[in-house]
């Protein structure tokens, strides 16, 4: 391809026709099948899909639920989290970790993060796990730590607080499916993990939908309970209270034409980075990976030196046809839904820097060097 075709290419940010035009023919083979069989919720393919899940992550079980957000719920309310319970959590990720715990009626806990990995600081999550305690107001009740843009958190030592606070430890692997820290998947770490299926992440449907990943046969019983209204082993028989989080068969089956290629795009992802950041580093901070920690890319971000350099960056970057994102402009203590929950408690610095400097590029698998050439070059142009 020729200089003039290649610049005239355009670049996704999250591009998912590249890889739909591989899988087509077995898309359209498998949701004829689930077209003709009438299931439509919780049909064979979800059963195939959950066994599918729980062997790429190396973990006993893998429930299917509607949503990233409905895992995180079904995992919160199968530890009875609710009124009095205080659930500690990063400010810097996505608004479904925070309002989930306010659902159930407990209370979010802000803990600023790290400036290189952007995931939460333990020793500010000691600090406010104190705090708490000294306050006698809350019980401290669990840990959600978020692998941010498909980065691992520090879960060694998060499991360790809580073991030693008698805490649950919760993974909101979101952006991250396909991590790993020191040799193991996300989904072995913390007692369970939440992956979201959204269609931007490193493994999305097309709709919503996420999975519950744990290795205890006792908890995967009672989430699969909880997403189906709190059914037991017969239908119309209610145990408890739960919810309808069922995940839909034709998301299951989009899901399962994309397995087989994930190892693959994980590699892709990889590869990306790795031209980022010989373009980029020493250039501009880049997300710092943790020793022992393989991220997924879910994405790939940022940090300009400041506000002014970013909207730089953005309209350089808009001029040459390369599309970016900020994730995120405002920190979840700052949001108006949540800032109560936060007054009087310390300020959260390296959260707040955060949001106002971030900015993801362009990050899928289906990426190639020359692409990252133009996007790297219009992000230079600019500093």
């Amino acid at each position: 391809m020729n200089a003039v075709a290649a610049a005239a290419r355009p670049i996704a940010l999250f591009d998912m026709k590249a890889q739909q035009r591989l899988i087509r023919e077995e898309l359209d083979r498998r949701i004829a099948h689930v077209l003709d069989s009438g299931r439509f919720v919780q049909g064979p393919e979800v059963d195939e899909l959950e066994s599918k899940l729980a062997g790429f992550a190396g973990c006993a079980h893998a429930v299917g639920v509607s949503s990233g957000t409905d895992a995180l719920q079904i995992v919160m309310m199968g530890e009875g989290v609710g009124r009095g319970d205080a659930v500690f959590l990063p400010a810097f990720t996505y608004t479904a970790t925070a309002e989930v715990p306010l659902v159930l009626g407990a209370t979010p806990v802000f803990v600023d993060v790290e400036p290189g990995t952007f995931n939460i600081d333990i020793a500010d999550l000691k600090r406010r796990i104190a705090a708490v305690k000294a306050e006698g107001k809350l019980r401290p009740r669990a840990v959600i730590g978020v692998d941010l843009f498909g980065l691992p958190a520090d879960w060694p030592a998060i499991e360790r607080i809580c073991a030693e606070e008698g805490m649950f430890a919760l993974d909101d692997a979101a952006q991250a499916f396909g991590a790993a820290l020191d040799g193991k998947r996300l989904g072995r770490w913390g007692g369970a993990a939440a992956l979201s299926f959204y269609p931007t992440k490193t493994l999305g449907c097309y709709g919503d939908g996420g999975a519950i990943l744990t290795d205890s046969a006792e908890k995967a019983e009672l989430y699969r309970s909880l997403r189906t209204h709190g059914e037991g082993k017969q239908r119309y028989e209610v145990l408890r209270t739960g919810m309808n989080g069922r995940l839909d068969t034709i998301q299951a089956a989009v899901l399962l034409c994309k397995l087989p290629l994930f190892e693959e795009e994980l590699r892709s992802r990889a590869r990306a980075a790795g031209w980022y950041a010989d373009r980029l580093g020493g250039k501009v901070q880049l997300q710092q990976v943790r020793d022992g920690a393989e991220s997924a890319w879910g994405l790939y971000s940022i940090l300009l030196p400041d506000t002014a350099a970013r909207t730089r960056v953005q309209e350089a970057c808009k001029a040459a046809a390369v599309p970016t994102g900020v994730y995120y402009p405002l920190p979840l203590h700052a949001q108006p839904a949540y800032r109560d929950h936060h007054a009087g408690r310390p300020a959260l610095p390296v959260s707040e820097m955060l949001c106002t400097r971030i900015l993801s590029l362009p990050m899928h698998p289906y990426l190639d060097e020359e692409q990252v050439d133009r996007v790297s070059q219009a992000v230079l142009s600019a500093l």
